[in-house]
């Protein structure tokens, strides 16, 4: 570490572990804020139909989710679609914002619509099934780079918020480890850290972060929450397979074989098979750990996904805790320099930021009926 580093770390007494925060206030003056916004977006006239419509895209071409002007973000290209399909501008509402280059399996978001003819202006229709709605502005959205696509639509009450009627929030980011030069599949859709990573040390660091929190040491310049107080419900680092991953003949027969001696020889206690993204970077490992160095075989990284969930989440939050779990892999931090670190309640204490690429919002959790 540097001298800095070491120097921001040391503005705190040490603590064995991070300080406790009360939830009560927390929560209370969260929940009426929350209460106060969601009554002031309701719509009131009774012949709109709101809908709830989750979205995936590709982030490396927009300037983030919500509307700017002069820039393509998301909620842009999704109100343009709208418009081009019902005939007039329509306002969406997101359930979580992201930035410039961050991804999404699925973000989620609200928009009225009120369905009028457009053979006789002025005549009120029944509003649209969501699956025709779904079909409609994906038709557009396919016609503008095709970078983003709505994956399910729901009708669902006048005031039903996208962003407060969320439980909690997933988030993914991966990283991928190794010397070799990432892939052109690969770019800008990870981080790519090119010194080894240790997973069980990052493992450990999580259990550091995990719970309720002042996390001020994690919170971006600019942030325009009220408190730096949250929890943190879940944060941990698992490996998996590198996508996109396409198995050759000779690593599929020999999976093949594998899985018949494992099945021959039931009595034995079951032993887990290394993941092929597991073999080190300057080699290609099969499933029986030979190396592999046919002409022609790309090198494979080890990918790694950190996977943070909490109800909600301080700008970047994400990033700046993926930036000190990296830290700790490489070595450059310990446990204890995280427990420093987040007991100094201040993000000139903290590790430089993870890039937007590896970031993907995987997930908001709504109590929805089944059959809506």
């Amino acid at each position: 570490m540097t001298e800095n580093f070491k120097h921001s770390l040391n503005t705190t007494p040490e603590s064995s572990r991070p300080s406790k925060i009360p939830k009560t206030q927390y929560h209370s003056d969260q929940e009426e804020e929350d209460k106060q916004q969601q009554e002031s977006s309701m719509s009131k006239n009774p012949r709109i139909q709101r809908y709830l419509v989750a979205i995936e895209y590709v982030g490396t071409r927009f300037s983030g989710s919500q509307q700017q002007p002069n820039c393509r973000t998301v909620v842009g290209v999704l109100e343009e679609a709208f418009h081009k399909f019902i005939g007039q501008p329509v306002s969406i509402c997101c359930s979580s914002r992201t930035d410039a280059g961050v991804h999404a399996l699925s973000n989620v978001c609200h928009v009225d619509v009120e369905r009028i003819s457009k053979r006789k202006p002025g005549e009120v229709l029944p509003p649209h099934e969501p699956s025709v709605v779904r079909r409609a502005v994906n038709h557009f959205l396919q016609k503008n780079e095709g970078d983003i696509t709505v994956i399910d639509v729901r009708c669902v009450p006048n005031d039903f918020h996208a962003r407060f009627k969320a439980q909690d929030r997933t988030y993914f980011y991966r990283l991928l480890s190794g010397s070799e030069p990432l892939s052109t599949f690969e770019k800008e859709r990870a981080w790519h850290v090119p010194e080894k990573l240790d997973i069980y040390a990052m493992q450990e660091a999580c259990k550091v972060l995990v719970g309720h929190h002042d996390f001020s040491s994690f919170r971006a310049a600019g942030c325009q929450a009220k408190s730096p107080i949250r929890t943190l419900d879940e944060l941990h680092v698992s490996e998996v397979p590198p996508t996109p991953y396409f198995p050759f003949i000779t690593e599929k027969e020999q999976s093949n074989s594998s899985l018949e001696d494992s099945h021959a020889c039931s009595s034995k206690p079951e032993i887990d098979l290394p993941i092929n993204s597991s073999s080190n970077s300057d080699n290609v490992v099969d499933l029986n750990g030979k190396i592999n160095l046919e002409f022609g075989i790309r090198r494979r990284h080890r990918c790694y996904v950190v996977t943070a969930r909490a109800r909600s989440f301080l700008y970047h939050q994400v990033r700046l805790l993926v930036g000190v779990l990296k830290c700790v892999g490489t070595g450059e931090l310990t446990t204890s320099d995280v427990e420093r670190i987040l007991n100094a309640k201040t993000v000139t204490a903290s590790s430089p930021m993870a890039p937007a690429c590896g970031l993907y919002l995987g997930r908001v959790k709504y109590d929805l009926p089944r059959d809506a």
